[in-house]
């Protein structure tokens, strides 16, 4: 699989657009050494929102990325977009039908070669994604694997998402799930809070992303970038 644009992010920070960030916070973040900014959330994204919030990051030299979650977020001018499709639902919308219905309404204005799926998993039954989609978290490694090896192999998914928003996951999950993942980009959220957490999470992922500590713990959530930096890939 050919280097995407996204191909050697080793950290990620994931803003939401329904948050609250100061200016003094998001010239941290954006300062930090990380390799991109995503910005993305799992409600209350809005067009005004996305749009306010990527124009702060603009300011900044590094790589800002829309995780298009809503029509209504679909804003043009980021230097990437990930589309979601949740690989754990058996609700068929979460799978290709708001992709499809994204594409009837914007398709012809899709920059294709910045855009890229996520084959998202999601494993914590406490997270609001989860929820949303109605996710089976309850997944064993075998079952994990399979729904891999239908992103990587089947599906050619350019990206795979373990994601257990909210908490820290199983790393041992996360293991398996990267001697699968073949030439996809493993991806890894939730509850990365210090840099012990973020240097077990990247000695497996290919890429970490930390969300949610950065509105109640800055400095911890600074502390993550150099963590992910000293694993070797």
């Amino acid at each position: 699989m050919k280097e995407e644009w996204f191909g050697k992010w080793r950290h990620a920070f994931k803003l939401d657009p329904d948050k609250t960030i100061s200016d003094e916070a998001l010239d941290a973040i954006c300062t930090s050494g990380t390799d991109a900014i995503i910005i993305g959330g799992s409600s209350g994204v809005t067009f005004e929102n996305t749009v306010d919030l990527m124009s702060r990051v603009r300011r900044y030299e590094l790589d800002c990325a829309l995780e298009v979650s809503t029509m209504d977020g679909a804003v043009p001018g980021f230097d990437g977009y990930f589309v979601p499709i949740v690989l754990n639902t058996d609700r068929p919308e979460w799978i290709i039908g708001k992709q499809i219905e994204g594409l009837k309404e914007y398709g012809t204005f899709v920059p294709w070669e910045e855009t890229a799926a996520q084959g998202y998993i999601i494993l914590n039954d406490g997270a609001t994604a989860a929820k949303l989609t109605g996710a089976k978290t309850d997944l064993d490694a075998d079952e994990l694997i399979a729904h891999i090896r239908m992103a990587v192999q089947l599906m050619r998914l350019p990206v795979v998402y373990i994601e257990y928003s909210g908490r820290f996951g199983d790393m041992e999950m996360l293991r398996s799930a990267r001697n699968v993942s073949g030439g996809a980009r493993l991806f890894y959220g939730g509850g990365i809070d210090c840099a012990e957490k973020a240097r077990q999470a990247a000695e497996w992922a290919d890429t970490i992303v930390v969300g949610n500590i950065i509105y109640t713990n800055l400095e911890a959530a600074l502390s993550t970038v150099l963590a992910a930096d000293r694993v070797p890939q």
